[in-house]
């Protein structure tokens, strides 16, 4: 008994020793099921107490393997909150290799891959900042992807 409880408090530690610490932010944005709208946004409100520091943003797609398409196309917006002109981006993502192998971590039907963004970007101040994401694929409504999401860490 005594043995088991060692074990699960190493357990614990081991656990919350592998979290990020660098990692300032991470949520995600599900997807209607019935397909992503091009009209519709993922939008991203971050709180950056930090002006000193560089971060590291990342893309998170999650994806079922009904996704027809072997990449997507993704239009992001950054916005400081502060100022009224948003920063634009393109970007595309191979979610599957040139033979049809989805690309990423999972395992069955769902599938998930983070997309290295922006490299040590220094926010000019403390404050509120969105990042808005739409795809930019031909199709109005796009089918199997589950979720986006957005993950800022600090840089080391």
């Amino acid at each position: 008994m005594k043995a088991n409880k060692i074990l699960a408090v190493f357990l614990l530690i081991g656990i919350l020793a592998s979290c990020n610490r660098n990692e300032v932010y991470f949520d995600y944005r599900t997807v209607d099921a019935g397909g992503w709208s091009k009209d519709s946004l993922q939008v991203y409100n971050i709180d950056v107490k930090d002006s000193i520091s560089k971060f590291n943003i990342y893309l998170h797609v999650r994806h079922y393997g009904t996704y027809p398409y072997q990449n997507l196309w993704m239009f992001i917006d950054y916005k400081d909150m502060k100022d009224s002109i948003p920063k634009h981006d393109t970007i595309e993502c191979y979610l599957a290799d040139e033979y049809g192998k989805w690309i990423g971590n999972g395992t069955g039907a769902l599938r998930e891959l983070p997309v290295f963004i922006r490299k040590n970007v220094q926010f000019p101040s403390g404050g509120k900042y969105q990042i808005s994401i739409r795809h930019g694929m031909r199709d109005s409504l796009l089918t199997g992807i589950n979720k986006i999401g957005i993950r800022v860490e600090k840089s080391e």
